[in-house]
């Protein structure tokens, strides 16, 4: 996976790959304006285009974290006072990574899941779904709580809200272009070539977007490859994690390689769950995956599972259009973290790679 500097040069070479390609589509658009409407005003209109585009990506950075707020259903402040473990927890896992205790919300939302957002680390925000808390024990939750916090001490959750704007803006451009066809515009002086121009222009700004869409992508799976190995280290057991993530994937606990089998389920199905689909999902994978009925995933049926997630041509080609990587890769690459640490704990300088 490399060090934490290379997590932060990819990051940087990505941000600035992608204001390339924000540049040349602006400069491709307005080479097309002044060829149409032959105003011969490239030098000014550049940087007026280009100044608008800025204002548009720090508008996303200051609007941005209101919309995710409001967006978050049933919302409650977390304090010290409504859940003292989970709220101890979080302030304990940031002065650990060296970052401010951020906002702790809770949504009603009942699938399992978490995520930090904010324009700035001292002004994070972290929330948590009723979900998360009543499914998965403590020490998967500190697993996950972590993971959370890592990306925090990473930085790289400022860099995502401000990347997600190119390629919305190239959508934008391109959407714009296609609005015209559809309205069946005429641009005077140019008849048919204007026509030509507008489809060319509405093409590259999709070609654009697309591109600039699967960069953004690319780096969201890559930080969190990052932000586990980061709770494996933090916890210093990765194989928490692992199993939170079997856990919220598979609706199984992952059994330790040590562990002998339990003989009971510790995962009930009972926890309400309101997107049937999701329900089928999970209890398809539980019948699928649980050889032994005893509610975890061992060894032998981890290796099954991943097996038969590997041969999934759908999840293949879905991949590189997912914003976090297959669940499979993070379990194999936690349990290979959990081994190097059995064997030789961890290293002095851990935290440069983590």
């Amino acid at each position: 996976m490399g060090s934490l500097g290379a997590l932060r040069r990819g990051s940087w070479f990505t941000v600035l790959l992608l204001f390339s390609l924000l540049s040349l589509l602006l400069l491709a658009i307005l080479v097309i304006v002044d060829y149409v409407l032959q105003s011969r005003a490239f030098p000014a209109a550049f940087a007026i285009v280009f100044g608008l585009a800025f204002l548009f990506i720090l508008a996303q950075w200051l609007v941005s974290p209101a919309i995710v707020r409001w967006a978050i259903r049933g919302r409650q402040p977390i304090t010290a006072d409504s859940n003292p473990w989970l709220f101890r927890t979080v302030d304990e896992l940031a002065r650990q990574a060296g970052v401010p205790p951020p906002k702790i919300w809770q949504s009603e939302d009942s699938s399992p899941n978490a995520f930090v957002f904010g324009r700035t680390i001292a002004s994070a925000e972290l929330v948590v779904t009723a979900g998360l808390l009543q499914r998965l024990n403590q020490d998967e939750i500190r697993a996950v709580l972590a993971h959370e916090i890592g990306h925090l001490r990473h930085r790289d959750v400022i860099i995502m809200t401000l990347m997600s704007a190119v390629p919305l803006i190239a959508y934008v451009i391109a959407r714009m272009g296609f609005e015209l066809l559809r309205g069946n515009v005429r641009v005077r002086g140019k008849g048919g070539q204007a026509l030509l121009i507008i489809i060319a222009s509405a093409i590259v700004s999709y070609a654009v977007y697309l591109v600039t869409q699967l960069l953004v992508l690319y780096l969201s799976r890559t930080r969190e490859y990052y932000a586990d190995a980061y709770s494996g280290a933090a916890t210093r057991d990765p194989h928490l994690l692992a199993s939170a993530l079997t856990k919220i994937s598979y609706g199984l606990s992952l059994a330790s390689e040590d562990s002998e089998p339990s003989g009971l389920r510790a995962f009930m199905i009972g926890d309400p769950v309101k997107a049937s689909e999701d329900y089928d999902e999970l209890a398809n994978k539980m019948n699928a995956y649980d050889l032994d009925k005893d509610g975890q995933l061992d060894a032998y049926e981890l290796q099954k599972a991943i097996e038969v997630e590997r041969k999934s041509h759908w999840r293949r080609a879905n991949e590189l259009f997912g914003t976090h990587p297959p669940t499979y890769k993070r379990i194999l690459m936690l349990e290979t973290m959990e081994e190097e640490l059995k064997k030789g704990g961890l290293p002095a300088n851990i935290y440069q790679f983590v």
